[in-house]
């Protein structure tokens, strides 16, 4: 790890560290929603102030981006990494102590933090990994980000019957600390060892692609802002629907809560599936196979929906494979794009900034276009509106790439 494209025999060690990071940028945001009723009695919150435990951090997402690749420029990957994790462990301490305040004060340093880390990651990956590895390491971060919420989901319950939901709450920091440990002996070696600057491992030199194209800035930025467009959609589609799919079952299956999300968690569970089946099919068909793949899924599942909401089990798993699916089609074209470090946190600052600020309009657009039309077929044409928006991007991304300037 002392060069700018690591080693073969160093590459395990880098997905290492971005997988420990990846288990503490959203499982954080996921640890409250299985105690919030106990929040709520605890803290005497209403259901709108409760809901900002989830809701703030999405919001800081779009805020803190900009401010987070000024960062990253000016201190460097391992400095930003080593701010995350210490951000989102001072703010899980923060949250699990004191009143309704200071819990959503801690809410809001997570929040930040996390910004960091969406942005950093991608720079690594683009600094670390040759181009031929970044989807197979991309698809292992996506797979990372839903496995930490996985665990946060089905383990914060039983912790709190066993200690409270402030300590079940404050435990998962244990998974932050085990990362910072790691990444601090990373920046120490990082800082002892001088490197020679590149253009990219992604790209060669001359910013030639697999097609022959010669790319220049201009493309470049160009191919962002449709990557913009399909991340908008992206993070529409899976906020909303990781909000109101178990109320939509309860609602439309007569599920009981307890029912309705454990058909939901199949949402979450199947991403690993999907982010970890989109290298082996870029590696085998043209590139705009994967994307019109993962976009014919997220299409499916509001359509499903409306017209067999019965099967909505396999809606579930097809609806999670598309979203994973999703994620590492979109960075993995953020990293092999991009022609430095600096290009690389820009470029990924617009994607995330602009589709975190999307994912916030999303749950709330979505909730109230069910209590005004009372049913939600309305909400999941608009749901199907935004996996449309993802499709139509990526494609226009990927057919941009392939462009000769």
């Amino acid at each position: 790890m002392t060069s700018r494209t690591v080693t073969p025999r160093a590459l395990p060690w880098v997905v290492a560290g971005i997988v420990l990071v990846a288990l503490s940028l959203r499982g954080p945001i996921i640890a409250p929603t299985p105690v919030i009723t106990e929040i709520q009695s605890d803290l005497g919150l209403s259901a709108a102030t409760a809901g900002l435990l989830t809701g703030l951090p999405v919001l800081l997402f779009a805020l803190v981006t900009p401010l987070a690749s000024k960062l990253i420029g000016r201190l460097g990957p391992e400095a930003a990494i080593l701010i995350c994790l210490t951000g989102v462990l001072a703010g899980t301490v923060i949250r699990s102590a004191g009143p309704a305040a200071v819990v959503l004060a801690g809410t809001v340093v997570i929040g930040a933090a996390i910004a960091v880390g969406n942005i950093v990651v991608p720079v690594i990956i683009r600094r670390d990994v040759s181009w031929r590895r970044i989807p197979t390491v991309t698809a292992a971060y996506t797979a990372a980000l839903n496995v930490g919420s996985m665990i946060t989901a089905l383990g914060t319950a039983p912790l709190a019957a066993a200690v409270g939901w402030r300590w079940a709450l404050a435990a998962w920091g244990a998974l932050t600390v085990v990362a910072l440990v790691f990444w601090l002996g990373v920046a120490r070696r990082r800082a002892g060892t001088p490197t020679a600057p590149r253009t990219s491992p992604a790209e060669p030199p001359t910013t030639t692609g697999a097609s022959g194209t010669t790319r220049g800035t201009g493309q470049v930025r160009r191919i962002g802002w449709w990557l913009t467009l399909a991340f908008c959609g992206q993070a529409f589609s899976y906020y909303s629907i990781t909000a109101w799919l178990p109320t939509l079952l309860a609602d439309t299956r007569g599920l009981s809560l307890a029912a309705s999300g454990a058909g939901a968690s199949l949402f979450q569970v199947a991403a690993i599936a999907g982010a970890l089946g989109v290298p082996p099919l870029a590696a085998r068909t043209p590139p705009w196979v994967p994307v019109a793949v993962v976009g014919a899924l997220w299409i499916t599942l509001p359509v499903g929906l409306l017209i067999a909401p019965e099967a909505y089990l396999g809606w579930s798993v097809i609806g999670g494979i598309a979203q994973g699916g999703g994620f590492t089609v979109i960075f993995s074209v953020v990293s092999r794009i991009v022609r430095s470090d600096a290009e690389a946190a820009a470029t990924s600052a617009r994607v995330q900034g602009s589709g975190y600020l999307a994912a916030t309009v999303g749950p709330p657009l979505v909730g109230a276009l069910n209590s005004v039309t009372g049913g939600w077929t309305v909400p999941l044409l608009v749901v199907l509106g935004a996996t449309t928006v993802f499709l139509a991007g990526g494609l226009l991304a990927v057919r941009e790439t392939r462009r000769r300037t």
